[in-house]
């Protein structure tokens, strides 16, 4: 059995304001991408489509830059519009429509999904209702029986004909899955085992509820980094993104900034992503006399791009000259705005090493930094 996934991302976010849902970053990535990683994934699944508002090409584009879901579809102005269009695109033996608001969708769900399509025209996963219910206006009224009743989340899947051939003789209004249309055709609906990570983004609190649910799964890191720049050349010394005067430089082929690199070789390091030297090799003269801070952006977005979070960053930095102090909140500034943190997330120290080393003979500036991130489990 072929079967695609059609993901419906054509929403304008009335309910969450400004940037529609399905393009707010969640955990470093675009909802919509976590949607469509969660199912381009699958072995079971052999192609993603993905509809898009009307205007949303660039930012959809964007958001899945290097995923394989060949083109966009433009939706309409309904919901059911949008599957239209989409159910319009593909081919094959069946279907899945997926909201992307509903960015995490475990594999296991798939695989229930697909099972009964041998005997039944589609499935959808239910989850029981557990709160009490009752109807309402400005007071509590009436108790509704919740027993038998479930809750209807996405991805549903559908033999692909069948599905068609329901949206074909669909008069009524605006439905709000295809188990609602696939039903009202008389096709045969399976309902199986959902999951709690399906809950759909509709509001900001939900959006919040996702970024905690999300930290909750994700495994802490430590990285450790250490860089030597020797004296070398005219002044001023570049520390921590920050033009620091003095008489001597350092010596480097980019800027030779101690503290970014190091900083940068930490997050490389608890990332399991290599070193700086990787990356940037001095080899390349793309990076002669670079600005430091490109690395250290680069080293954060790969960090965001595999779902992780930079917790904290503590860097040490070693030198008789120059003085530090005066500069250490201006650094600690710098550094947070790099990396898109609060400035509490950053920790700036000097030392020296009592006119012992190197660094006592005043030949050069050393600096080590350790950095906490936290990854997804399965990276």
């Amino acid at each position: 059995m072929t079967t695609t996934a059609l993901i419906v991302a054509a929403g304008q976010g009335e309910r969450v304001g400004g940037l529609p849902k399905q393009y707010r970053l969640l955990g470093g990535k675009p909802v919509l991408r976590r949607a469509v990683e969660a199912l381009v994934s699958h072995p079971a699944i052999a192609k993603v489509r993905v509809v898009v508002g009307a205007g949303q090409e660039d930012l959809a584009e964007e958001a899945l830059f290097g995923l394989d879901v060949g083109g966009l579809v433009e939706g309409g102005a309904e919901r059911a519009d949008s599957v239209r269009a989409g159910l319009a695109q593909i081919d094959g033996d069946a279907v899945l429509v997926h909201d992307a608001a509903r960015p995490f969708c475990p594999p296991d769900v798939v695989d229930r999904l697909l099972a009964p399509l041998e005997f039944f025209d589609g499935a959808a996963p239910v989850l029981a209702v557990g709160d009490t219910l009752a109807r309402a206006s400005d007071r509590l009224e009436e108790a509704v029986d919740r027993r038998g009743l479930v809750r209807v989340q996405t991805p549903q899947a559908f033999r692909l004909d069948a599905l068609r051939l329901a949206y074909n003789r669909w008069t009524g209004e605006t439905p709000t899955d295809e188990t609602t249309v696939a039903r009202a055709a008389g096709l045969s609906v399976a309902a199986v085992e959902g999951d709690s990570a399906l809950e759909k983004i509709t509001t900001a609190a939900d959006l919040k509820r996702a970024e905690e649910w999300l930290a909750s799964r994700l495994t802490p890191r430590t990285g450790i980094g250490f860089d030597v720049h020797a004296f070398g050349g005219d002044g001023p010394v570049m520390m921590g993104g920050i033009a620091i005067p003095h008489s001597r430089g350092l010596a480097g082929h980019s800027d030779a900034d101690v503290v970014i690199h190091a900083i940068t070789d930490a997050l490389l390091g608890a990332a399991g992503l290599g070193d700086i030297g990787e990356h940037f090799p001095p080899s390349d003269v793309r990076w002669k006399g670079a600005s430091s801070g490109l690395f250290l952006a680069h080293a954060a977005t790969l960090i965001r791009e595999r779902g992780g979070m930079i917790d904290h960053v503590d860097c040490t930095i070693i030198c008789e000259e120059p003085k530090v102090g005066p500069h250490r909140l201006e650094i600690r500034r710098k550094i947070a705005a790099v990396l898109g943190l609060a400035e509490q997330q950053i920790s700036i120290k000097a030392t020296t090493t009592e006119g012992l080393g190197f660094t006592g003979r005043r030949e050069g500036i050393a600096a080590q930094a350790v950095a906490n991130i936290r990854l997804e489990i399965d990276q």
